[in-house]
């Protein structure tokens, strides 16, 4: 075959370029080059148009961005579950189909409407002046300090205003709950006074004891539930970057080297504690404004330089930062780049327990006193001699991982029948496992990649016993496994599941049992036995359940209570058998408080069951489709 690829060159590559040619002039180069990149691919379309993959994953990202924000210790992971992303998607999907809804209705939003909105924001509320205009500038600040711009920020508003009103007009037209609203709450609240007889199944077990017969029966007649999966016993070789670096000797020289070049790495930064009293006066405020301000803080530093121990005191009487003033001005640890440039290099320029001179920054004028200094400390080489040298590992393995890489993808393919080659060449570690066609639940690292297991599960893998492909599992790590072992899917036979049978048979036969002597015993109440043994009444209802099963609340508030006492069998299957003596009815009064607090909720859960049936009706009008190869496909990728 090579001889031949060898001898007959010039012929290929006129036959390669036939074939590619056409491709080009059809597609165009960057058309071509669109059509093959995954980003570009769809994951879901509303009224024909797409929503890319590259537009999913940018969404999540912000999303993703902005729930750090909310919440800093939220783990990273837990933004790369298949769950959450799809999350991301079906939240694109809803806001792409209300827009669509919204501009087929041409719905428009005036200006003075976007103006109300505006001014409900409560960070933009305290913008507002005296006369009741807004401060532009301010306004304009707060919008860019979110990377934003007033015309962008205004423009994605008066879209969320259109979107509001396509399901607004549904979800708040539900009328306020009347007699339905009554009428159903009085049910859910109803609460019911009965006498409950339990015959637990646990109380049979002692008395039972299946036979053989019955084992096998069960087994036979259940066998979907004893199937075990199939699964493959594999062996695997991973090549990463901790691989690499096994084998990786690093100079002392170099060690030390690196230490003096990343010198500031090491050493830790220098933080300063102090405190201020602020007379404020913004950078917009009227000259005479900020002069006023400017010579109040210079009598009130006058006064500090006579009595500094007086600080705490004058920062909670006259400093307008309140926050601070409540704590005699202190600003806690701030490292450089936390304070407006003058303050810090003010602070930065200070002794601990000295005052300085009035500053002046955008926010007013300040009298700074630091009160300590901390970090600054270099960090001896012995200290960080082990991180160092992993950091060295770690750079020059990473060098080496592209041609590491090129090797091993080359070895799997070539040398098929043994990962032994890959073993011996890079100095890899064998390691092995048991796995299924899916990543077993809470798997991480190698095992967790669906293109392995993929991998592992494809005929070449099984049936011809070679090495799989090289696959990325990771960033900077490539996995290739071999099969030793492959148990298709099958029916555990009753010997390997006799513990397992045995308690599911004794578990129903004891039901069975319970169920046969309640039933009796329900049948001699009902025939003008003595009720007197009978445990004490309980009041029943669905907010409490008093310990009692969900069937038996089920059946006493179903039960027609039109004559008592009634009397109800409740079968609790597996649980045993209960016999219920239904006695009283209690009826909710009108102005009972629970009644009156459900039923605001109740129109509002109308509300918004109105406006998901909307939706949903929306969502088949615009053709909205999910292509799920396409996200099965980008969530394989993400993990």
């Amino acid at each position: 075959m090579f001889d031949f690829v060898r001898n007959h060159t010039r012929v290929l590559f006129f036959v390669v370029v036939l074939l590619i040619l056409p491709s080009f002039v059809f597609f165009g180069v960057q058309g071509y080059t669109q059509f093959n990149d995954p980003a570009g691919v769809a994951v879901a379309r509303v009224d024909g148009q797409k929503i890319s993959r590259a537009e999913w994953d940018a969404s999540h990202r912000r999303q993703a961005v902005q729930m750090r924000r909310q919440m800093p210790n939220l783990d990273v992971a837990f933004f790369d579950s298949p769950e959450v992303k799809r999350e991301t998607l079906d939240r694109m999907v809803r806001e792409r189909v209300l827009l669509t809804a919204a501009n087929r209705a041409h719905f428009s939003v005036s200006d003075e409407r976007l103006q109300r909105e505006l001014m409900a924001i409560p960070q933009l509320a305290t913008l507002r002046r005296p006369d009741g205009s807004i401060d532009v500038a301010a306004y304009k600040a707060l919008i860019e300090s979110q990377g934003q711009t007033t015309q962008g920020f205004e423009a994605n508003l008066r879209q969320g205003i259109a979107v509001g009103q396509v399901l607004g007009g549904v979800s708040n037209s539900v009328p306020p709950a009347g007699a339905p609203g009554r009428a159903a709450l009085e049910a859910l609240l109803q609460q019911r006074e009965v006498q409950v007889l339990r015959f637990d199944s646990k109380e049979q077990v002692a008395g039972i004891n299946p036979s053989q017969a019955d084992l096998a029966a069960y087994h036979k007649a259940n066998e979907a539930r004893f199937r075990a999966p199939e699964q493959a016993s594999i062996e695997y070789v991973v090549l990463d970057l901790d691989a690499l670096k096994i084998g990786l000797a690093v100079p002392e020289d170099d060690l030390r080297k690196y230490y003096t070049e990343n010198a500031a790495r090491y050493t830790v930064a220098e933080e300063r504690r102090a405190s201020h009293v602020l007379i404020a006066a913004g950078k917009d405020a009227p000259a005479a404004e900020r002069t006023k301000a400017k010579v109040r803080a210079e009598a009130l530093l006058a006064d500090l330089r006579k009595t500094p121990a007086s600080f705490a005191e004058v920062a909670k009487k006259n400093s307008s930062d309140t926050a601070s003033a409540e704590r005699g001005g202190d600003l806690d640890y701030f490292a450089r780049g936390a304070m407006v440039k003058p303050f810090e290099d003010a602070a930065y320029a200070m002794k601990p327990g000295e005052i300085g001179n009035v500053v002046e920054t955008d926010f007013g004028y300040h009298i700074i006193r630091l009160d300590a200094v901390r970090g600054g400390d270099k960090k001896p080489f012995e200290a960080v001699r082990a991180e160092i040298e992993d950091e060295v590992k770690k750079q020059l393995a990473q060098k080496k991982y592209a041609e590491a890489a090129e090797q091993f993808t080359n070895t799997a393919y070539e040398q098929a029948d043994s990962l032994q080659p890959l073993i011996d060449k890079l100095k890899l570690k064998k390691q092995t496992a048991t796995v299924q066609r899916t990543p077993a639940p809470g798997a991480s690292g190698t095992l967790a990649s669906a293109k392995l297991l993929a991998a592992v599960f494809g005929n070449d893998a099984l049936k011809n016993k070679r090495n799989t492909e090289a696959v990325e599992v990771g960033p900077n790590q490539l996995a290739a496994a071999r099969v030793l072992q492959y148990q298709p899917a099958r029916v555990q036979a009753l010997a390997e599941v006799m513990p397992q049978v045995r308690e599911r048979v004794l578990a129903e036969q004891a039901g069975a049992a319970a169920r046969k002597a309640g039933e009796a015993r329900l049948a001699a109440l009902r025939g003008g036995a003595d009720v007197s043994a009978l445990p004490t009444a309980v009041v029943l209802s669905r907010a409490s359940a008093q310990n009692q099963p969900r069937a038996l609340i089920d059946a006493v508030l179903r039960a027609d209570a039109g004559k008592l006492p009634q009397w109800l069998g409740v079968d609790l299957g597996d649980a045993g058998y209960a016999v219920v003596r239904l006695t009283a009815v209690k009826v909710l009064a009108a102005d009972t408080p629970e009644l009156t607090q459900l039923l605001p909720r109740y129109a509002q859960a109308w509300g918004a069951a109105e406006g998901q049936a909307y939706y949903n009706a929306l969502k088949s009008r615009y053709k909205v489709s999910i292509e799920t190869n396409a996200v099965a496909a980008a969530s394989t990728a993400a993990n």
